[in-house]
């Protein structure tokens, strides 16, 4: 019996802290989800609720290894009426360490609450890093003055003008090859026409099609990709950064292009499965899988660019131009 007790006190603590907690929400959305190694970006705090006067965020230094704090904020408080009232708070972050992070949640503490947010996913791209110049030492000079055949043995001032040639030689082809042919390129041959972000598109979608990861188990890697792919042809094809973009900028800024207004729903579907099996970690179902490769070529034949047909008048014009 005095178990039971124990276990019926338990409860009701429990459950009393979660009707108090449940009157607050406290969310951390990031103004960039992706950011070069040692660039800064904004964490954007809201909470919302019966919010006390001598509430306020909290952080715990000790689970903020990989990212970095450098401002908190200054918070702005607002009454929402009927008691509750709105804090926003911008927190700016950074990281030095290349790779994909959750960002350790951010505490809101008021006398008999401890709220905590969301924990949004950030990745840190790696910048080029110089290569070093090295520093040498020299030897002091002699006070004797030599001229340079006199440091040379016999064999180099007797074969010294073939010995430069094959130096040359050997240099110009080392040159060569590091150049261009290790690359798979020929010096002096006309460069591949690139491939229109269309085509491109359209070829990587097909080929990802064919892989059939979800098949496999492995939706998080098809819709990677899959995002990846839709990125890449928006950069190349309407010049949108969309590779440094959320899913949020990324919708707002094909609703702000007249080509890409029409179809900016289909896109917007896309990028919310993607983010919930990339960050959620949901399964979705296999006509989900379908659908969004589906959205996807439909979204990019529907922004393909329009071919202008040369009339006859600019063929004749080009062959049989004016003297």
């Amino acid at each position: 019996m005095k178990i039971r007790n124990i276990l019926a006190c338990l409860l009701l603590f429990v459950g009393f802290n979660y009707i108090n907690a449940a009157g607050i929400k406290a969310t951390a959305k990031l103004d960039s989800a992706f950011i070069l190694m040692g660039k800064q970006t904004a964490l954007h705090i809201e909470v919302v609720g019966n919010l006390k006067p001598e509430g306020a965020l909290n952080v715990i230094d000790t689970m903020w290894r990989d990212i970095e704090i450098i401002d908190m904020g200054t918070p702005m408080v607002s009454d929402l009426g009927s008691g509750r009232k709105e804090l926003k708070q911008d927190i700016i972050i950074q990281s030095f360490d290349s790779g994909m992070y959750a960002v350790p949640p951010v505490f809101f503490i008021q006398p008999g609450e401890t709220i905590a947010t969301n924990n949004p996913v950030l990745k840190v791209l790696p910048v080029p890093v110089d290569t070093l110049v090295a520093i040498h030492d020299y030897a002091d000079v002699s006070d004797v003055k030599r001229k340079i055949f006199d440091y040379l043995p016999d064999w180099a001032t007797d074969y010294g003008l073939w010995i430069l040639l094959a130096i040359i030689v050997i240099g110009g082809s080392l040159f060569v090859y590091f150049k261009w042919l290790r690359k798979g390129k020929i010096p002096l041959l006309p460069k591949k026409k690139p491939v229109p972000p269309f085509e491109l598109a359209m070829r990587n979608l097909s080929k990802l099609n064919e892989e059939k990861l979800c098949e496999k188990g492995e939706e998080k890697q098809f819709y990677t990709r899959l995002t990846d792919i839709l990125r890449v042809y928006l950069a190349g094809r309407f010049g949108i950064n969309a590779l440094e973009m959320t899913s949020t900028q990324i919708v707002n800024a094909l609703r702000s292009n007249e080509e890409t207004r029409s179809s900016e729903q289909m896109m917007q579907q896309i990028l919310e499965i993607a983010d919930f099996v990339k960050f959620a970690k949901v399964r979705p179902l296999p006509e989900d899988n379908k659908l969004a490769m589906d959205s996807a070529v439909r979204f990019v034949e529907n922004t393909r660019p329009i071919e202008v047909p040369v009339s006859d008048s600019d063929t004749s014009k080009k062959e049989n131009p004016k003297k």
